[in-house]
């Protein structure tokens, strides 16, 4: 479960952190509130590709990092398969600098973006409007 979201350079937004710990969580708004823009920073931390575009000032980096509990997702293979080092609470995060280079963080062991990708699609499911759920 996604706990807290902090977004650093991202887009629009020059700095948020979002608290997410109080349970089942649902972003609304009206045309332009940002609602994409969340989403696409998540996607950041879930494996997403990226590059310079997304950055808000070039000069500086965007951070996206991600708090997830992890307690009941029996994740820990996964954490030792990759050579992990396993919390209940961990860090997910996605650094961008100006020139599209992107580095992969959990709890603060640089991983490839495969890996951010696998761990990142067992624990998030953005269902979306129009969207049939399969």
């Amino acid at each position: 479960m996604l706990n807290q979201l902090s977004i650093q350079n991202f887009a629009l937004i020059d700095q948020v952190e979002i608290d997410f710990s109080g349970g089942l969580s649902v972003i609304t708004g009206e045309t332009g509130a940002g609602k994409s823009i969340l989403l696409g920073s998540l996607g950041l931390i879930l494996g997403k590709r990226a590059d310079h575009s997304v950055l808000k000032d070039t000069s500086r980096k965007c951070i996206v990092e991600g708090v997830f509990d992890l307690r009941g997702y029996k994740l820990s293979v996964f954490f030792d398969k990759n050579d992990l080092d396993y919390s209940d609470s961990s860090i997910l995060r996605r650094e961008i600098n100006g020139n599209g280079k992107s580095r992969s963080f959990i709890n603060d062991t640089p991983c490839t973006l495969d890996v951010l990708k696998k761990l990142g699609s067992q624990l998030i499911d953005i269902h979306s409007q129009q969207q049939t759920l399969q």
